[in-house]
């Protein structure tokens, strides 16, 4: 086809055996690439006994795909997939890195990682030359020290033998992933992270520390050169006239959000709108930024902003912070100063730590101490809202595993399911997530955000803002799959049909709107869908149970001009019914068999049944 090398390096790290493969081309214009190939590899290879895989066991994948269209759609994305630690089920978690390009003009359309090394190991592609290499002088770094490395170290011998060229692309893990902790990241630069999902953690448990690509080569052939050529200008010109995020990034909704549509988490989501104006984006911008313009390859919108903070002595590089971190690590602890809440961000991308899933546990917590389920004995200081020293010892202390951070390195929901049972209360009623997986930053109670009283509730990424159920079907999650599987990203954004004569252009696929939403969405989402229903081993959903917002989400809003709006548990069910109808799944929330067969996916049905009998026979009060 068109737009693919069709070739994936495969790894093997229990054995050091590498090898590249290919698939059909016809698995190629079904799942298209990253979050949609991912799926389907997974399927085929665990499918069949996907509720006994550990997910930070060996015998899980970790998967490293590109898509059609990286390379020729503006701005560079991998997608990071596998049996995710916090779901049991799948997430396609995207980040923003050059190693995209870097893997294609290598020659290569993705990386499969199976086993686990016996030592720490790093893997270096230099087009076609794959390498397993000792990893013990990077292992237990955070992400500065691990960045100069690849670039003191490993980047001069890659000028040596390649003569002179750019800077290698890489991903690698923080002392986070390396301890195996479910909020971490995979990250790549200083800031970029894959943070939803937990992939972190996988790649830590196969003590894989980093993988470094460098690529000299062309990319792959398109369908209409010409075309595409012409299609590009037009869209950099679109790109190039949109100035909000160019000039701001989505800094500016660390105020906007709670003061506009009262739907920012703030000290655990008790509340969500407030009028700091010490967050407005002014602030950022003459306090902490130090770069305004900063773009990924071949991206125009350059949304992200250097920022610096110094504390005891030592300086602090983050982004803006964005709106997600900001919000998480900010407001949603308390925490209204932008000094404060940007180191506490610089903090967590060098511990390799995803914001929104780490402050989520944090503000979590910070609760339980103010409610006196949690004493200082049990943490070993006090943890009040606001207090970023304290906020931040927190944090170091989940990453390293030390004291109660070991349990919470567990996640959110973890974490309340056995503190319940330690303090004899239920403490699950103030954790704020979807499956396992923390909430994006954008609530529902006010109805004046993007997300709808169902958008998380029955997403197959759980608590993920950025692929969210919607009625219409055509306006949420199925647009999002395929951004994630094309890969572009959802900032460089532009009429749906356009992307799909965009896609067409590379690939010459003939793809038309009506197709993907009906047949190759469709068949990705029933795939994903069927994954998160099996899960295991350690946790199961229940449709009936787990489609179904936080419970802090029922409380009513306590301030702002939104004061006492909250959802109405009929209406949010009325809508989930009504979403199972209109996807195809059966009155439990399950795929029926008739679509999943029209969908070509008839052993997905038959591994279904035994998911149709547990929910069936199971009481739910």
């Amino acid at each position: 086809m068109y737009g693919y090398w069709n070739k994936f390096i495969d790894v093997d790290l229990t054995t050091s055996r590498v090898k590249v493969v290919s698939f059909d081309e016809d698995i190629l214009k079904k799942f298209i690439g990253g979050r949609g190939l991912g799926v389907w590899v997974l399927w085929r290879e665990l499918g069949k006994v996907w509720e006994v895989i550990d997910p930070l066991g060996p015998e899980n994948l970790l998967l490293v795909l590109t898509g059609p269209l990286t390379g020729f759609y503006p701005g560079a994305k991998v997608c990071v997939t596998g049996k995710s630690p916090q779901s049991n089920g799948v997430v396609g978690s995207t980040l923003s890195t050059e190693l995209a390009i870097e893997l294609r003009t290598a020659g290569y359309d993705g990386i499969i990682i199976r086993g686990s090394a016996d030592k720490p190991t790093y893997l270096l592609i230099v087009n076609d030359r794959v390498e397993l290499r000792d990893a013990k002088d990077i292992w237990g770094l955070g992400s500065r020290e691990t960045i100069n490395y690849i670039m003191n170290k490993i980047y001069p011998e890659i000028r040596k033998d390649l003569g002179p060229c750019n800077v290698p692309g890489y991903i690698y893990v923080g002392p986070a992933g390396e301890r195996l902790v479910r909020t971490a990241a995979v990250m790549s630069k200083l800031t970029h992270a894959a943070g939803y999902g937990g992939y972190g953690a996988v790649m830590g448990s196969k003590k894989l520390k980093a993988i470094i690509v460098k690529g000299t080569g062309p990319l792959p052939e398109v369908a209409n050169k010409d075309e595409l050529v012409i299609k590009l200008k037009e869209l950099w010109r679109t790109l190039s006239r949109r100035s909000g995020l160019k000039e701001w990034g989505t800094t500016p909704g660390i105020y906007n959000v709670g003061y506009e549509t009262s739907s920012e988490p703030i000290k655990n989501w008790r509340e969500e709108w407030h009028d700091r104006k010490e967050l407005m984006i002014s602030n950022f911008e003459c306090g902490v930024w130090i770069k305004k313009f900063w773009s990924d390859f071949g991206c125009p919108t350059a949304c992200m902003k250097l920022s610096k903070v110094i504390k005891d002595g030592k300086v602090f590089i983050t982004d803006g912070p964005d709106y997600e971190m900001g919000a998480y690590l900010g407001t949603n602890l308390g925490v209204f100063d932008v000094k404060g809440l940007t180191y506490l961000s610089a903090l967590a991308d060098e511990l390799g730590l995803d914001g929104i899933n780490t402050g989520n546990v944090m503000g979590f917590v910070a609760e339980l101490f103010e409610k006196g389920i949690l004493s200082k004995d049990d943490l070993g200081f006090e943890l009040r809202w606001g207090d970023v020293d304290a906020f931040a010892k927190l944090m170091e202390m989940i990453t390293f595993r030390e004291g109660i951070g070991d349990l919470l390195a567990e996640g959110t929901y973890r974490a309340a399911l056995k503190l319940s049972k330690a303090k004899g209360v239920d403490v699950t009623k103030y954790a704020v997530h979807v499956k396992g997986i923390a909430v994006g930053a954008h609530g529902v109670r006010s109805g004046s955000d993007y997300p709808r009283s169902f958008s998380y509730a029955t997403s197959v990424q759980g608590g993920d803002h950025t692929s969210i159920a919607s009625i219409p079907i055509e306006e949420g999650e199925l647009r999002d799959i395929f951004y994630d599987s094309a890969i572009v990203c959802m900032f460089n954004f532009i009429d749906f049909n356009k992307l799909i004569e965009f896609y067409n252009v590379v690939t010459g696929a003939g793809l038309t709107p009506d197709r993907w939403f009906k047949e190759l969405g469709l068949r990705i989402l029933h795939l994903q869908r069927a994954l998160l229903l099996i899960s295991g081993p350690d946790i199961y959903w229940d449709p009936r149970i787990h489609d179904d917002n936080p419970e802090r989400f029922y409380e009513p809003l306590p301030t702002g001009p939104c004061l006492g709006k909250s959802l109405s548990r009929d209406e949010v069910r009325e809508c989930v019914r009504k979403y199972y109808e209109l996807v195809g799944y059966d009155e439990f929330g399950i795929p029926k068999s008739d679509v999943l067969k029209s969908l070509g996916l008839d052993d997905v049905d038959e591994k279904l049944n035994d998911v149709r009998a547990r929910v069936k026979s199971s009481q739910v009060n």
